[in-house]
């Protein structure tokens, strides 16, 4: 038997990432299992260099990760709060995938759900896939979600008038 516990979903808040909540937001229920909903945001600091950082914009990395946390919160529902358990997370790191990882073997996570992109051979050649690498490195399944390409969770008010 499957037992999943705590699924997390990583977020860039594109529209691939947003099939991927409402994937996560169903297995979740479906198991019974908390939501974990992660964005990691770019570290300014490391990105740019701490002198030209410092100097510049002292306060810039405040501002991008409070953005982030009000574009979370605007993701999660009242269901997600209170039945799902939701647990939304804000890190801060270069790698991104890297950071998705350790934080599912942190917190127990038994699936990691998130959206792929899509990109060209030369696109992902050039800058690689954040989902491909937490693919190869993540210690717990992975599954990828492609939007718009084949819808699986679909609303209930439509599940209602298919069944009637």
């Amino acid at each position: 038997m499957i037992r999943i516990k705590n699924v997390l979903v990583a977020t860039d808040f594109s529209e691939p990432s947003e099939a991927a909540l409402n994937y996560g937001r169903e297995l979740a229920r479906s198991f019974d299992a908390t939501l974990h909903v992660l964005h990691v945001a770019d570290s300014i600091y490391m990105q740019y260099g701490g002198e030209a950082y410092s100097g510049v914009v002292p306060d810039l990395q405040d501002e991008v990760e409070k953005a982030a946390r009000k574009q979370l919160d605007t993701l999660l529902d009242d269901e997600d709060r209170t039945v799902l358990r939701a647990k939304p997370v804000i890190m801060t790191a270069t790698a991104k995938a890297a950071a998705i990882v350790e934080y599912a073997g942190k917190n127990a996570i038994d699936l990691i759900v998130m959206g792929t992109h899509g990109r060209g051979a030369i696109s992902h050649l050039l800058m690689g896939s954040v989902a491909e690498r937490v693919v190869r490195t993540a210690g717990c399944p992975v599954l990828t979600v492609h939007h718009p390409e084949h819808e699986f969770v679909v609303p209930d008010a439509l599940v209602a008038v298919v069944r009637a």
